[in-house]
């Protein structure tokens, strides 16, 4: 039970602490630092989409034989075709806190703090989603699920939610918001998180029979911000080196974790 809570707890504690860099820091975060954690949680975040997700998602599809691949193909589309609606009908993350200068006039100001901090939190919700579900398996003993595995997943979302939170909490200030506020907007943003995984948990004995496609589901939706989000973020400019050897090394981390722990 403990170990469930602060796994669903690590994540709104990483949007929590990048939140709070409006405190200390009067532009933006270092930029290598933030290509680092950004490729870091990107390795991270394949590689549990692969062996905490997709893998185990097939395994709990072996009374389906040969089509034991169908619930999580199934699944990882409606992921990634899931994001790919969020990404049309809500503001693009980067765009907007890129440009935090903004029309001058407060109606306008209003409006560009709430749709930011509404954007974010919808592109919370599947990885709540994805942390609720797999600790349900592992609340429910799916051996396919490693505590391990899970915690990992929990750290790399929160490690991609540290410069997310920055990412808001900082530009809302430059636009004239307190630090006290920016950080509240900033910390709001991923309470959604801890709250769509605990309304999952406890939605289990109704979505235990579409698991598999659930952590597949789960499994597309951290790819799509992954390849849309993290990725062109930590290597605009052409400068990928940083970003690679994060990425490495979050994935061979996120390996040993989940295989060698588990």
């Amino acid at each position: 039970m403990n170990t469930t809570f602060w796994g669903l707890l690590i994540p709104f504690l990483g949007t929590t602490l990048g939140s709070a860099c409006v405190f200390f820091m009067k532009k933006e975060m270092n930029d290598t630092v933030q290509r680092a954690l950004l490729g870091f949680a990107a390795g991270v975040m394949v590689a549990a989409s692969v062996w905490s997700l997709l893998i185990p998602a097939m395994e709990m599809s072996d009374s389906l034989g040969r089509l034991a691949f169908f619930p999580a193909l199934a699944g990882f589309a409606l992921g990634v075709a899931f994001l790919f609606f969020l990404d049309r009908i809500t503001p693009h993350l980067h765009a907007m806190a890129q440009n935090p200068e903004g029309p001058k006039s407060s109606v306008n100001k209003i409006s560009r703090t709430v749709m930011l901090v509404f954007a974010v939190t919808l592109h919370n919700i599947p990885e709540g989603m994805a942390v609720g579900v797999v600790f349900a398996s592992l609340l429910n003993g799916g051996g396919e699920i490693s505590q391990a595995g899970a915690l990992a997943l929990s750290l790399g979302i929160a490690i991609q939610n540290f410069p997310e939170g920055a990412i808001i909490s900082m530009p809302l200030r430059t636009e004239g918001n307190g630090k006290l506020r920016s950080f509240v907007y900033g910390t709001l943003s991923g309470a959604v998180e801890p709250l769509a995984a605990v309304i999952t948990i406890l939605l289990t004995s109704l979505v235990l029979p579409f698991l598999p496609y659930l952590l597949a589901f789960a499994s597309g939706a951290m790819i799509y911000v992954v390849v849309e989000e993290l990725l062109p973020e930590a290597t605009r400019d052409e400068k990928t080196d940083v970003c690679t050897i994060g990425f490495a090394v979050g994935f061979a981390l996120m390996m040993v974790l989940d295989v060698a722990l588990g």
